[in-house]
């Protein structure tokens, strides 16, 4: 039996943020960050008590102009004065014109690795302290408290702790303003800020584990292990009870391997009456624990990136459980078909036709087109519990990177008021798509001589194919679809984040869940 080997990892890095009633000047702290905006000559007058009491060592550096105050540039100065602070973080916000919440978030994100990489275990942060009235201080709470705690986060947990190393094991972040009506509101944003962005941070600390670690049972156990933390159903549904429910997809994707495929369900149920019965959304995400591409394999360069083709499912995880603490009230369904794509004699093969959970037949030309195999029967047993709305997330096309590259997932829906509410907490989340079309001329595409279906039509508008396959199997269910394929990992440290997963469409969903 191959079973997955678990290692003994170090325990992942902590953030904690509260919220405190005191002028910048006067905060006990390692490091102070504040934000200036672009091309910043003089000393605004916000900042004038702040840098007397430093020694002036702002309006110094602003006179020689060596800080330009541009998107995510930081500096750190050293106070000359009787600071209690010794230490203050400099990070540019921008062109003012161009402002945004994002802006707040990335820099955050900018000061939290900053202060790690210093070894200042105790941060104060005065973002917002220039901005004035162009944005909701609760919202700017939320963004810059869910960009420190993301910023923070560094998947290190199979490295040995470094002796010389100063990254910061427990960090401790104070937003602080001075005003009283300005905390209030920053505090009650900074509250919301914690549950997504640690929401985002659970998905990220699953899907960043290799295929050694979570093959489909595993992850069945995390999402119990979950599911009794945070006060969810779960039910797991195993290879002996898919074939008894006819989910051949699944079990055909998850044949070549002997760690045999689950279909995990949860359930967050935060209504008062049970009148209706109809969940509000279910959220589905794609989990190939590892895929090699199967017969069709794949080329061996980059192959280890592989075990991200969990990010869809890993997703799931964190929004049932952020949804769970938003205690919203409404009733949250999350599905996640979960296969581990391997070659071997049990495997699917092109040329194989697969009676799908709906009675759709779909012929397999390409195994490599794995995701929307195991979608197609989750989605479909989703649509027969009649909710208002389903969202997908899944690594599915390369067609997608192609197309957006990695600064937007791709977006497809048969529902504009849907498609229209994912846009917009795609906006609040930061977390940017961009809508493509998946309508009947790319289904034809999708058709086969041989069944109802087949799962690969060339490489012309792959993503837009791939996702009209996949609303095939909703019936008239309003349904949208997230292509997160060029988002959902990164190999390049940002300034505001670590490499590996993103854990992208966590925040995002969760905002589509508090908005409607």
């Amino acid at each position: 039996m191959n079973k997955e080997i678990r290692i003994m990892a170090r325990q992942p890095k902590k953030t904690t943020v509260t919220m405190e009633k005191i002028p910048p000047e006067k905060i006990r702290a390692d490091i102070l960050a504040l934000g200036l905006f672009k091309d910043t000559k003089r000393l605004p007058t916000e900042l004038a008590a702040l840098d007397k009491a430093a020694g002036q060592v702002i309006s110094n550096l602003l006179k020689l102009g060596d800080f330009t105050g541009a998107a995510n540039q930081a500096a750190v100065l050293y106070s000359n004065g009787s600071l209690a602070c010794r230490r203050i973080l400099l990070v540019g916000l921008g062109d003012k014109k161009s402002l945004q919440l994002d802006t707040l978030r990335q820099a955050a994100g900018v000061a939290a690795r900053t202060a790690d990489q210093l070894g200042a275990a105790r941060l104060a942060m005065a973002l917002q302290t220039l901005i004035g009235e162009k944005l909701d201080l609760e919202l700017v709470g939320q963004a810059v408290t869910e960009g420190a705690i993301s910023g923070h986060y560094d998947f290190q947990d199979y490295l040995p702790a470094s002796k010389d190393s100063k990254e910061v094991q427990n960090l401790r972040i104070s937003l602080i303003d001075s005003k009283a009506a300005a905390v209030r509101k920053l505090n009650a944003g900074r509250k919301t800020g914690i549950i997504l962005s640690e929401a985002q941070n659970r998905t990220r600390m699953i899907d960043n584990k290799p295929g050694n670690e979570i093959n489909p049972p595993s992850l069945a156990r995390q999402a119990q292990k979950l599911a009794r933390q945070f006060g969810l159903k779960c039910k797991i549904f195993d290879d002996k009870q898919l074939a008894r429910m006819k989910m051949n997809a699944i079990l055909a994707v998850g044949g070549g391997s002997a760690s045999k495929p689950r279909l995990i369900m949860l359930e967050h149920n935060g209504r008062r009456s049970a009148k209706d019965s109809a969940p509000d959304a279910i959220i589905v995400g794609k989990a190939i624990t590892f895929d090699t591409g199967g017969i069709s394999i794949k080329p061996s360069a980059n192959m280890e990136t592989m075990k991200y083709d969990k990010s869809g499912g890993c997703n799931v995880l964190g929004i049932l459980t952020g949804a769970a603490q938003l205690k919203l009230a409404k009733r949250i369904i999350g599905l996640i078909p979960a296969a581990e794509n391997m070659p071997s004699h049990t495997s699917y093969r092109p040329g194989d036709i697969i009676r799908t959970y709906s009675g759709k037949t779909v012929e397999v030309q390409n195994t490599d087109a794995e995701g929307r195999m195991i979608l197609c029967d989750a989605l479909h047993y989703a649509a027969k519990m009649k909710p208002k709305a389903i969202v997908d997330m899944a690594t599915l096309t390369g067609a997608c990177v192609i197309a957006l590259g990695e600064h937007n997932a791709g977006l497809f829906s048969n529902n504009d008021p849907l498609r229209k509410a994912i846009e917009k907490a795609a906006q609040a989340s930061g977390e940017p798509v961009w809508h493509l079309p998946s309508d009947e001329k790319y289904l034809e595409q999708m058709k086969s001589k041989m069944a109802d279906l087949k799962n690969v039509s060339g490489r012309e508008g792959g993503a837009c194919t791939a996702a009209a396959f996949l609303g095939a199997f909703v019936d008239d269910t309003p349904w949208a679809h997230i292509d997160i394929a060029a988002v959902a990992d990164t190999d390049k440290p940002k300034p505001s984040r670590a490499p590996g997963a993103t854990g992208f469409a966590v925040r995002l969903v969760l905002e589509y869940l508090r908005s409607v």
